[in-house]
């Protein structure tokens, strides 16, 4: 654009306090940024899934944490990285839900991850379309935040040393109709057989490219700037699929159809999708509305022997 137009004033037209939120999420990325090179390798433990969780993950969680809980305006906190959600403050307006480091198996190889987080102003579990804001932080080459408060999908690039400037670099975000790229998670030996030719005809058919880097946020960041599908399916030995509902999915879900793209859970838009466990797992597919009404005649939803 002929004019930079920063974070600060592209915010100003939401509600006040929503916006301080955002841009406090905003402002801690040189502080994270600077602490990857001295965690890359380390590993903290294990999470309340089970999960090795690195120490670069461990560090992010706490430190995303504290600074949320100095804004004052948020009074509960879950994280994937939280054995129990955080309580913060009984007054505050806003509730968030976060993957802090997702893509964390990408650390020691130099591939894209990043943050994921949802804002809302109901406790959790909510549907989706209870969020007042979704955004997620991109750290590639470049460090990208989407942000999406409900008036479009908007996307910022950081740059100048020494501080978190972010500058306009798309706005009013729309997934092109016509997909360019596909990326599938999980093992295809593991996918239904249905599931499977579906994964084929996105080649065969509609001629759209592989690139899968690893990082939800990578692959998503993929089809929204160049449209296609991502999913990461149900299958035999994860019939739930795996990524989580309100930690990953909800909130880029609402990006997403925001963006006037489409999602489905193997029974209907994640957006919609309710559930009373905040750590329930989904299958999610992401896609192009025309991908997602012709997967949607697809039996994708598998079942362990027995079942």
């Amino acid at each position: 654009m002929a004019q930079e137009v920063t974070i600060e004033e592209h915010v100003q037209h939401i509600d006040d306090e929503l916006a301080r939120l955002i841009l406090t999420v905003a402002g801690m990325s040189v502080d994270i940024r600077n602490e990857f090179p001295h965690r890359l390798m380390g590993i903290a433990g294990t999470n309340k899934y089970g999960e090795v969780v690195a120490e670069l993950d461990a560090w992010v969680n706490d430190y995303i944490c504290k600074k949320l809980a100095a804004t004052g305006l948020v009074r509960k906190i879950y994280s994937e990285e939280l054995v129990q959600p955080m309580l913060v403050k009984e007054d505050a307006p806003f509730v968030v839900a976060m993957d802090p480091l997702d893509g964390s198996s990408n650390i020691v190889t130099n591939n894209p991850f990043g943050t994921i987080i949802g804002i809302y102003r109901k406790d959790l579990p909510v549907s989706g379309d209870n969020l007042a804001a979704s955004l997620y932080k991109l750290y590639g080459p470049i460090t990208t935040l989407v942000y999406d408060a409900g008036k479009g999908v908007h996307e910022f690039v950081k740059h100048r040393k020494g501080h978190a400037k972010y500058c306009l670099l798309n706005e009013n975000m729309r997934v092109p109709s016509e997909g360019g790229v596909f990326g599938l998670g999980g093992e295809p030996l593991d996918w239904t057989p249905e599931f499977l030719g579906f994964a084929k005809s996105l080649v065969k058919v509609h001629g759209l490219k592989l690139r899968y880097c690893g990082a939800f946020v990578g692959d998503f960041s993929q089809i929204l700037h160049k449209g296609g599908f991502f999913a990461y399916p149900s299958s035999v030995k994860s019939p739930k699929g795996k990524l989580r509902l309100f930690y990953e999915a909800q909130p880029m879900a609402k990006i997403f159809e925001d963006a006037g793209g489409a999602t489905w859970s193997g029974s209907e838009s994640l957006l919609q999708t309710k559930c009373d466990d905040v750590n329930v797992r989904t299958p999610l597919y992401f896609g192009s509305k025309e991908l997602v009404e012709l997967l949607k005649g697809v039996k994708t939803v598998a079942h362990k022997d027995g079942e």
